[in-house]
């Protein structure tokens, strides 16, 4: 195999089966915080415009760049698709012109002409709703692993594919804790270089695991030009920064013994096979000594060549266009009716606060309305432009726009709570009701049921797992799931809108007990959810 590097985690893979783009970012990411490191604005391009396949990892920003994709690869290119619950990604390419699609199975080989594909895809709440995955490539010549930032859960998976002759994986920071929270410094300090150790521990376990001779710290770290985040990257000598680059990876695995790391620039080719690897770097100004030399002088550079756009990137949000707490209201009350287990989870309010006022969260009460002063579990201190322009462009994850762009600071009480962030991650009725369903899969049992009607009907969509009892709709004996519109017969509980057995609905019809009241059944009434777990995933640091 030939993989031609292009920045970040995108890459350009020549195989015996043709060859697969992956990931290309290139224009600045969340607000314009983030830009790929090193630099891949001078690469050119044209040689991967035309590729047999795309795959796009997931619709986080440094990695779905949809103004490149638009300008720069041809639409009749096959994308590679992961098994995700949710159609978002594949609505997203289809807007950008993409129709051929390659549908895959979770941890299921796809053979395409002499290449096989396999993409291990994740979709709990803490990978959003639109999920993340990752990508294995074989031919006859090479097996490679690209992880990105996805974290499999399932080492047998990634042991059934392989051996693996090279592993791509993150490394580097991708998140805002705990540089945007308003801790003591001496605690910020100590969160920093904990964050830091755990996240190349992270990654050193995954390369260790899979055993790959040949390793490339890829997916990170971001740089950052705008003045007001310069602090941010790592120029080497501050244990506290969560982006170290990916010298400062491989001297961690020189350290450690591990053999076999590999650095990558853009334009940087390395020819893989199951006898070795060569990496070819390219000349002047792509190549590492140029990059590394003095990285401080670099990012200036960098910095001056990208002044004025980001100046523009700027001018361009919006201010004092909207009443943001009367429309966060009509966008967050809907959602908060559907979101039972979130509002549990978080049992508090967020604060949403722009200059001398707020929108409050109260997320026990179900409202959105205007600050008063009242204490609140999180604050979220940000510019209202920012949040003008979430609005104005009615952006349903604020993960993916927001906070990984760090523009905003933040204060919380108590411990890391992941069901605050996941409910910025799920802006939708739909993306509410797959997250809420989710939770439910944790909480309640298999057999829930409600009182439909004269009959009993399993609680959850089998599609989606959406709670029927909110979402659900019964005309003339047909029950329709408003999320995703599909349909059941009552009576038999037959999917009318899929022939698969495991899409059928479990339903009982009520029989009445000789005196004519009430029903013989012991659990007809409409049962209260239990109460969802305390948290869905790991605690004492965010991921994204």
């Amino acid at each position: 195999m030939r993989v031609t590097f292009l920045g970040h985690v995108g890459m350009y893979v020549e195989t015996e089966g043709g060859s697969v783009l992956c990931d290309p970012w290139f224009n600045p990411a969340y607000f314009g915080s983030w830009f790929p490191f090193p630099r891949n604005d001078t690469l050119e391009v044209m040689p991967f415009a035309t590729p047999d396949y795309l795959y796009i990892s997931h619709l986080h920003r440094d990695h779905f760049d949809p103004q490149w994709l638009t300008a720069n690869v041809d639409k009749s290119t096959t994308v590679l698709l992961p098994a995700f619950r949710v159609d978002h990604l594949e609505r997203a390419l289809r807007e950008l012109g993409f129709t051929k699609f390659v549908r895959t199975d979770h941890a299921e080989a796809v053979r395409l002409d002499g290449l096989e594909v396999v993409i291990l895809s994740m979709t709990a709440p803490a990978d959003g709703p639109a999920g993340d995955s990752a990508l294995i490539l074989r031919d006859s010549t090479a097996t490679l692993l690209n992880q990105n930032d996805a974290r499999p859960r399932d080492f047998d998976e990634l042991d059934a594919f392989g051996p693996y002759d090279a592993h791509f994986t993150q490394f580097s920071g991708a998140i805002w804790y705990p540089m945007v929270y308003d801790f003591p410094a001496v605690e910020k300090r100590a969160m920093g270089v904990a964050k830091r150790a755990a996240q190349m521990d992270r990654a050193v376990h995954y390369l260790t695991d899979v055993g790959a001779p040949h390793l490339f710290p890829v997916a990170g770290p971001p740089c950052f030009l705008d003045d007001d985040l310069w602090q941010f990257n790592d120029f080497g000598a501050d244990p506290a920064n969560i982006f170290p680059d990916q010298l400062t990876f491989l001297r961690e695995l020189d350290q450690r013994g591990i053999p076999g790391g590999r650095l990558l620039v853009p334009g940087s080719v390395a020819v893989i096979d199951h006898e070795g690897v060569a990496v070819e770097h390219p000349p002047g100004a792509l190549h590492p000594d140029a990059i590394f030399a003095d990285k401080r002088v670099y990012l200036e550079q960098y910095h001056d060549d990208w002044a004025e756009r980001l100046a523009a990137e700027k001018r361009s949000w919006p201010r004092d266009r909207y009443d943001i707490t009367a429309e966060l209201a009509r966008w967050f009350e809907p959602l908060l009716d559907l979101a039972p287990y979130t509002r549990r989870g978080i049992n508090g309010s967020v604060l949403i606060h722009v200059g001398e006022g707020g929108t409050l969260i109260d997320f026990p009460a179900g409202e959105v309305r205007v600050w008063n002063g009242e204490p609140v579990m999180h604050r979220i201190d940000v510019d209202h432009a920012l949040v003008e322009s979430l609005i104005e462009r009615h952006v349903e994850d604020w993960v993916n726009e927001l906070f990984l762009s760090c523009r905003f600071r933040a204060h919380r009480e108590g411990p890391y709570n992941e069901y605050v962030y996941t409910f910025f991650k799920n802006l939708s009725v739909e993306r509410i009701a797959f997250c809420e369903g989710y939770y439910a899969t944790l909480a309640e049992p298999v057999d829930e049921m409600f009182q439909c009607g004269e009959y009993l009907v399993q609680k959850r969509c089998p599609h989606l797992r959406a709670d029927l009892e909110r979402f659900g709709t019964v005309t003339d004996g047909m029950l329709e799931c408003k999320v995703h519109h599909w349909q059941f017969d009552l009576a038999t509980g037959r999917c009318l809108t899929s022939d698969e057995p495991e899409h059928h609905l479990h339903t009982e019809k009520i029989e009445a007990e000789a005196e004519g009241e009430g029903s013989g059944h012991a659990g007809s009434g409409v049962r209260a959810p239990e109460p969802g777990p305390e948290r869905p995933g790991p605690q004492g640091q965010e991921r994204t």
